[in-house]
C-alpha cells in the first residue's frame, strides 16, 4: 500500500484534489473532519477539552461549540494548547485506520491534513504532495465556501504556517491557481504517476 500525504493551507484545494482520488479509488482520511468527531466521541478527549477550555467548549447537547473553540484558539492564541489535547488521538485513529486499509487490500491511502508537516516530514509516509494557491485566492475562496467574515479568513490564513517554507519537504508541488476542471486533472495525473512507483 502507498502511503501519501496531503498538505497545503487553508483555500489551497487540497480537499478537491483529494476527493478527485477517492473518486479515483483512493481512500483518504480528512484529517480535521477526523479530529472534529474524535472531539465529539471520544470520551477522554472530550473530559480533556472541558477541563483546559471549559464547559463551554460543547453546546448542552453534546455538540462541540466550534466558534467558541475556534474564537479560544485562533482569536485567543490557544491553538498549540488544542492541538496538544487532539493530535495524539487523532494520530493514533489515523494509524489504526491505515492499518486496517492495509489488510483490506487498499493500493492508495492518503492523509490529508494543513499541520501534516508541522514537525518535519512524517516518516510513515511515502510522498508527499503540498497544494499552493495564492493568498489572495485562498482568501477569496473561503470567504465564499463557507460564507466567512474576510478579516477572519485573514487571521486564519495568517495563524497558518507559511507553506511556501515547506516545499523542501514535499515530493510533488501542485499549483492551484487556474480553476477546479486543471486542479482535478493535475490530481488525476499525479495519482496515475503515484501509482506506478
Amino acid at each position: 500500500m502507498i502511503r501519501v500525504g496531503v498538505t497545503g493551507g487553508i483555500g489551497s484545494g487540497k480537499t478537491t484534489l483529494c476527493k478527485e482520488w477517492e473518486r479515483l479509488g483512493a481512500f483518504v482520511v480528512y484529517a480535521d473532519d477526523l479530529a472534529k468527531k474524535l472531539m465529539v466521541e471520544d470520551e477522554e478527549l472530550v473530559k480533556n477539552i472541558r477541563s483546559v477550555f471549559g464547559d463551554e467548549a460543547y453546546l448542552d447537547n453534546g455538540i462541540l461549540n466550534r466558534q467558541f473553540l475556534a474564537e479560544e484558539a485562533f482569536e485567543k492564541g490557544r491553538v498549540a494548547e488544542l492541538n496538544r489535547l487532539v493530535h495524539p488521538v487523532l494520530w493514533k485513529k489515523v494509524e489504526e485506520i491505515s492499518a486496517q486499509k492495509e489488510r483490506e487490500g487498499a493500493d492508495v491511502f492518503v492523509k490529508e491534513a494543513a499541520i501534516l508537516l508541522q514537525h518535519g516530514r512524517p516518516e510513515d509516509l511515502d510522498y508527499v504532495v503540498l497544494v499552493e494557491a495564492d493568498e489572495q485566492q485562498r482568501t477569496e475562496r473561503v470567504v465564499e465556501r463557507d460564507n466567512s467574515d474576510r478579516k477572519k479568513v485573514e487571521g486564519r490564513i495568517s495563524a497558518q504556517q507559511d507553506f511556501s517554507t515547506l516545499r523542501d519537504l514535499a515530493d510533488f508541488v501542485v499549483t492551484n491557481d487556474e480553476g477546479v476542471t486543471e486542479l482535478k486533472e493535475k490530481a488525476r495525473l499525479l495519482l496515475k504517476e503515484i501509482r506506478k512507483f
